[in-house]
């Protein structure tokens, strides 16, 4: 009995860990009903219950299980300079998208909760440029697979065709080299004097 029941959850461990294509994978567009958050959330507005805006999102909060669990508000300061990031959990917030806006609003913010509410703290750095540009490459090369290789091959093939053709070019213009600095330095050379008799 104990055999069957880990061969079961054994099964169910690699059923789950197995992609599987259902109807449901992909889908072609979008709904009226959806909105991109990088189009229409990020870098939203916040208003107070009074209408004022109270700061801007900068970010999703996603947990472990890619659910959406907060924003990322920035608050305070001038133009991104002063500015206190604090994480606000999704249920404080109302968002109600309205035409091609959204309306974001946290009735429960006040000045003085903002401003004794922690900065929030990331576990790990972000992403710098460098980072991002060889993921970039990275992307690129598996996309284009087959092709780079080629393109690759190619190149090199093509180097060492222009090199084993310019060598002949090369020891020629050495050699011209070499004969003209031989000339110019019997030229520089002072002349000797007349022996006298």
């Amino acid at each position: 009995m104990t055999s069957k029941i880990v061969v079961l959850a054994f099964g169910a461990l690699i059923a789950g860990a197995m992609p599987s294509f259902a109807d449901d994978t992909f889908f072609a567009e979008q709904k009226p009903t959806e909105y991109l958050a990088k189009d229409r959330l990020l870098g939203a507005n916040v208003h107070d219950k009074d209408g004022k805006i109270i700061g801007d999102i900068e970010d999703l909060v996603v947990d472990s299980d890619n659910k959406i669990v907060g924003v990322i508000i920035g608050v305070g300061g001038l133009l991104g300079v002063g500015e206190k990031k604090v994480a606000v959990s999704l249920p404080s917030l109302g968002i109600e998208a309205a035409g091609n806006k959204i309306n974001v609003t946290m009735p429960s913010a006040t000045k003085e909760a903002l401003t004794a509410a922690p900065a929030y703290k990331r576990a790990n750095p972000p992403i710098g440029w460098l980072q991002r540009a060889a993921d970039k490459s990275d992307e690129i090369r598996d996309k284009s697979g087959p092709a780079y290789e080629e393109a690759k091959k190619a190149a090199k093939e093509a180097y060492e065709s222009a090199k084993e053709a310019a060598g002949p070019a090369i020891e020629k213009a050495k050699e011209e080299a070499r004969e003209a600095l031989d000339k110019a330095k019997s030229a520089a050379q002072p002349a000797e004097p007349p022996k006298a008799n």
